[in-house]
């Protein structure tokens, strides 16, 4: 079959895989060198001297951010936000996409699609999302970062697309067993949407990782940042990170073999490896597609 491609399909596959070679580059390289920079020493780091590769190696970034009271508690609080958010969005929206996709209509069914159709294209603004979520107690407070966005309607658009192309026979004859639609959205949708499910699962799991914006307004006290706010503290003003290590006495000796862009390395680095470790687990489904059909015909 190689031999009867056209000179002009062979130069767009060379041309594509350059490409993508080049953009797979662009993205991987700046992480490398965040690793590099990790595991270098405080000198080498500090003149700009290493590249792709450790300069000096040592453990002393890794051990000061993992001694950190403050970074352990943003640790512990991006995760209670990641695994929480992430099954209540996804119960939300399996329960919000099945009854719209079902052949039998309920009242308010018309009203219900455009609510979630209006709510996307248009918002309120900051200051009013704001105000309500102090007005309900929910500053300073863990249900704070998970509530406000446990309704993602593109996420809802998609099950709900996915639900609406499983074949409805399974539902009718599960229905004539006397099947309750519990029963068939559990026992017969769930398992047959699990690309679906891995797929709106790691879009809310990263989307709660790597939210930094809502800490940093509903938070007032530091100790409760989620961990990309300290993070984002951290980098933006990088003798913040010494002030604390300071507060929680540390030994100073300690802070010459450290630099500010080791540390900023190592905390980019232990921040990503959640969803690197997260992501092989359920790349197998996306080969799959978003929707898996039942019947074969």
């Amino acid at each position: 079959m190689a031999r009867g491609r056209s000179l002009g399909t062979v130069l767009f596959d060379v041309a594509l895989h350059v490409m993508l070679t080049l953009a797979a580059l662009v993205c991987l390289l700046p992480l490398i060198q965040c690793v590099a920079l990790s595991f270098s020493d405080s000198a080498h780091a500090s003149a700009f001297k290493v590249g792709l590769w450790p300069v000096g190696f040592n453990l002393e970034n890794y051990r000061w951010i993992m001694r950190g009271a403050q970074f352990r508690s943003s640790f512990f609080i991006s995760v209670m936000r990641t695994i929480g958010g992430s099954l209540l969005t996804v119960l939300v929206t399996v329960l919000s996409a099945y009854p719209l996709s079902v052949r039998e209509s309920f009242p308010g069914k018309q009203v219900f699609k455009w609510l979630l159709i209006v709510s996307m294209l248009f918002q309120g603004g900051l200051i009013p999302w704001y105000l309500a979520l102090r007005s309900l107690g929910l500053t300073n407070n863990l249900w704070g970062l998970i509530l406000p966005g446990v309704v993602v309607v593109w996420l809802v658009i998609i099950a709900f697309n996915c639900f609406r192309n499983l074949p409805v026979e399974l539902a009718e004859s599960a229905q004539i067993d006397g099947a309750s639609h519990w029963v068939i959205l559990f026992r017969i949708y769930l398992p047959l949407s699990l690309p679906m499910l891995a797929t709106i699962t790691l879009f809310i799991a990263v989307g709660h990782w790597n939210s930094w914006f809502d800490g940093l307004v509903l938070m007032s006290d530091v100790s409760r940042y989620p961990l990309m706010t300290y993070m984002r503290a951290t980098v933006l003003n990088p003798e913040w990170a010494r002030m604390l290590a300071l507060s929680v006495n540390y030994n100073v000796t300690l802070l010459r073999f450290l630099s500010d862009r080791g540390l900023r390395g190592a905390m980019i680095v232990v921040t990503t490896l959640p969803i690197l470790v997260l992501y092989p687990f359920l790349q197998r489904y996306f080969i799959h597609g978003l929707t898996l059909g039942a019947v074969k015909g």
